[in-house]
């Protein structure tokens, strides 16, 4: 039988194998694209080494989004940072209405007075204990606005008392923490950091030496991000930043007084100051919040939030008979802030930093009269305050911070 040749099947375009040239430029193209690839990450190598240090830097915050936003606004970023915290704090506003966390405000009950019977001559100088404040919201609640001695005692007397009350009348589930200092028993200090303000090194710095512990009773966070603070640092002989004139000044002097007012007009450089940590403007002056402040101001108050968003928020001030009086808590706006500060009994008052990481009061109890104040007997302001009373102990603490300690006599 006569066999019929078969042509062979034609290859589909599946089947055929593209021409030597074409599969070397895909090959050259893929190359090309890998090696770009390579090149990049091998230059971006810095960046994402800074960025995974600070990710586990407790010194940047507690979580790992305050890292993060920390790291940015270092980078050129907070614009960034600043337009994300306007755009989450104007969507989670505080609720309206409601009652505080159980416990939030501690129920009245008897107060440790300063009347120990002591031979006259054995009670140091000291100042009468402060005045209840006067609560905002109404009706207030069992033992709003009343004083609670907190930390070690000095000679046998509290140095420090602690209130509690609600910063306005319409989000009456907001409770902010006040503490007033005795600056006749203490005696105040300014930590700075590489952080805030930069440069050093300092002699005081954080960790909080042992001696130092042996006396602490309170410490607090400064203010804010140099850069954002409109105003100047001087600490131990060196101006750090310029200051400014008109600028709301926390002032220490040598033999550990401390005030706060508008420099050049209540406070000036004289040879006794040792520090001075300026920030923003006063937000209360002749014991009232300024003329005109409005929690609408993105301008006046500094940049980092604006004011009418509500936010974890402190500051500090002063009284008529030289009290120190910090005022801290969440969900405060600059208003807010100046009120209570004012209702506190501060003449004069400054806003110091805000949000969640940096606002932080702690005082110190140890259980002996000379015992090492620590994060084990620490106790915070606010319970809701975050980054624990142990931060000051800490050599990743990078940023500036007060300290009230026993004075020497």
């Amino acid at each position: 039988m006569e066999q019929t040749a078969v042509s062979p099947r034609p290859l589909t375009r599946a089947h055929a194998k593209p021409p030597l040239l074409t599969r070397h430029g895909r090959w050259v193209r893929r190359h090309k694209i890998t090696s770009v690839f390579l090149l990049v990450m091998m230059l971006l190598t810095p960046v994402w080494w800074s960025l995974g240090s600070a990710l586990t830097n407790p010194g940047l915050g507690t979580s790992v989004s305050s890292r993060f936003a920390e790291w940015l606004r270092g980078h050129g970023g907070g614009s960034l940072v600043t337009w994300a915290e306007n755009t989450w704090y104007s969507h989670h506003p505080p609720p309206v209405g409601g009652k505080p966390a159980r416990g939030a405000i501690p129920s009245p009950g008897p107060t440790v007075r300063r009347t120990t019977p002591a031979p006259a001559a054995s009670v140091p100088a000291h100042l009468p204990p402060p005045a209840p404040i006067s609560p905002i919201a109404s009706p207030p609640v069992a033992g709003e606005g009343q004083w609670h001695p907190a930390g070690r005692l000095v000679h046998g007397l509290p140095a420090v008392y602690e209130a509690y009350l609600r910063p306005d009348s319409v989000h009456t589930s907001v409770v902010a923490g006040v503490a007033w200092m005795d600056t006749n028993l203490l005696s105040a200090s300014l930590y700075s950091g590489s952080t805030i303000p930069g440069g050093g090194p300092w002699a005081n710095s954080a960790p909080v030496s042992s001696q130092a512990a042996g006396k602490l009773v309170a410490a607090f966070n400064a203010g804010f991000l140099m850069p954002n603070a409109e105003g100047g640092y001087y600490t131990e002989g060196k101006t750090v930043d310029k200051l400014r004139t008109g600028a709301a000044s926390f002032v220490i002097y040598n033999n550990g007084t401390a005030t706060v007012g508008e420099w050049g007009r209540d406070v000036t450089m004289t040879p006794d100051v040792t520090a001075v940590r300026q920030n923003l403007d006063l937000v209360v002056d002749g014991g009232h919040p300024v003329p005109g402040l409005d929690a609408n101001d993105t301008t006046r108050w500094g940049f980092t939030l604006r004011n009418q968003v509500y936010v974890w928020r402190s500051g500090v001030g002063v009284t008529a008979n030289g009290a120190l009086v910090y005022v801290g808590g969440p969900d405060l706006n600059i208003t807010d802030l100046a009120d209570v500060l004012a209702r506190a009994g501060a003449v004069r008052a400054m806003e110091l930093d805000i949000n969640t990481d940096w606002v932080n009061f702690s005082t110190y109890a140890p259980s002996t009269p000379n015992g090492i104040a620590g994060s084990n007997n620490g106790t915070e302001l606010l319970t809701t305050m975050t980054g624990g009373a142990g931060r000051y102990f800490e050599s990743y603490w990078s940023r500036d911070f007060f300290t009230m300690s026993i004075r020497s006599s």
